[in-house]
């Protein structure tokens, strides 16, 4: 299997032209079950993953700190962990790994670490949260950058089950991800196949916590609906970082912003996905089943130290809007022209908006 890398100059000799949304790539090559190889004193780094040719797998043993799994899978006793959307036409595109690495560290600088006192003070607060440590279940987790971002900062042994439909990233997931807590317990990863995006009361039992990240977005109203059933059926609190807000802010303003913005956001809401009004929505949806939610802004901050990211982010944003709609096309080619120069000049400043959700369950169990 061939390797996946990218380099910056990749991206430099892609940015003259308009693409369709950022990082898309089909791993139907991939094989349904994916392990990772770990050593002891710690986990590969991402970049170390994507650079890795994956061309066999590798046995499950107690010495691993990865369960091997195509799920989702039944064992004895066992309950479904999640029930798969049916896919179709419009099914979402698989994102290649190297689109996630290039982002991650913007991402990490973005989320809200506001939200983690509380999180932390009702998670220790949990039934059972001393004893077996924390079940973690990480929704559309990709390469996994929220388990390498979150688990260091919670204390307490954890599991993580972290869920996707597409084997390719599962597999980066799994072996790069973190081995300890911030106490220094140990920190278990288990992944499990599946779209995630209807659960159950029951597809959650034993969790302590959900999260997901750039999630919330590409959900319908019904799906966040069916997601705050499941996290309150489950007394269990739900971390959502990342969700698109609708804004963008240039330090050096151009009239046609507004305009790309606006048909940005129409085309993240095509097909009945929420897109910039998810965490309203999201919002609203917890609250309605008696949570507990608090909203903080997650801001990627895009200047000149993240060139790379910055044209990606730049030439899909406008792509999109070009998508939405056609009649920009000619003027928006001139305008992603002129970003794209000051972007590889260093003169480039971007604020693009997220905001993350922490939504506190009431807890069951008798907590």
């Amino acid at each position: 299997m061939r390797k996946t890398t990218v380099t910056p100059a990749d991206v430099a000799r892609q940015i003259g032209r308009i693409p369709a949304q950022p990082g898309p790539k089909e791993a139907s090559t991939m094989t349904d079950t994916v392990t990772g190889t770990m050593n002891r004193s710690g986990s590969e780094t991402l970049g170390e993953a994507v650079n890795q040719t994956v061309d066999e797998t590798v046995g499950d043993s107690p010495a691993d700190a990865v369960i091997a799994g195509a799920g989702p899978v039944s064992r004895p006793g066992e309950r479904p962990t999640v029930r798969l959307r049916e896919a179709g036409p419009e099914d979402q595109p698989r994102y290649a790994p190297e689109w996630l690495q290039l982002r991650e560290p913007a991402d990490a600088a973005a989320r809200a670490v506001d939200l983690l006192d509380p999180l932390r003070i009702r998670l220790a607060n949990l039934p059972g949260a001393r004893s077996g440590g924390l079940a973690v279940h990480d929704l559309g987790c990709g390469t996994g950058s929220m388990g390498r971002w979150l688990a260091p900062r919670l204390d307490g042994g954890q599991h993580w089950i972290l869920h996707d439909r597409d084997p390719y990233l599962l597999h980066f997931a799994a072996v790069a991800s973190p081995r300890a807590a911030a106490d220094g317990s140990r920190v278990t990863v288990e992944t499990r196949r599946g779209d995630v995006a209807r659960l159950t009361a029951d597809a959650l039992v034993g969790a302590s916590l959900v999260t997901a990240s750039a999630l919330l977005d590409v959900l319908t109203r019904e799906e966040v609906e069916t997601l705050a059933a499941a996290c309150a059926g489950a007394g269990c609190p739900a971390l959502l970082t990342l969700s698109v807000a609708g804004r963008v802010e240039f330090a050096a303003p151009d009239p046609m912003d507004e305009e790309i913005t606006a048909a940005f956001n129409d085309h993240q809401r095509r097909g009945g996905l929420l897109g910039p009004d998810a965490v309203t929505a999201a919002c609203e949806a917890f609250a309605a089943h008696g949570a507990t939610v608090k909203v903080h802004p997650s801001p990627w901050r895009l200047g000149p130290q993240n060139v790379a990211l910055t044209a990606q982010w730049l030439r899909g944003w406008v792509g999109a809007a070009v998508e939405e709609r056609p009649e920009l096309a000619e003027r928006a080619e001139a305008y992603l022209a002129t970003r794209l120069a000051a972007c590889q000049a260093g003169e480039l400043r971007v604020t693009v908006h997220h905001s993350d959700l922490l939504a506190l369950a009431r807890p069951t169990g008798g907590a």
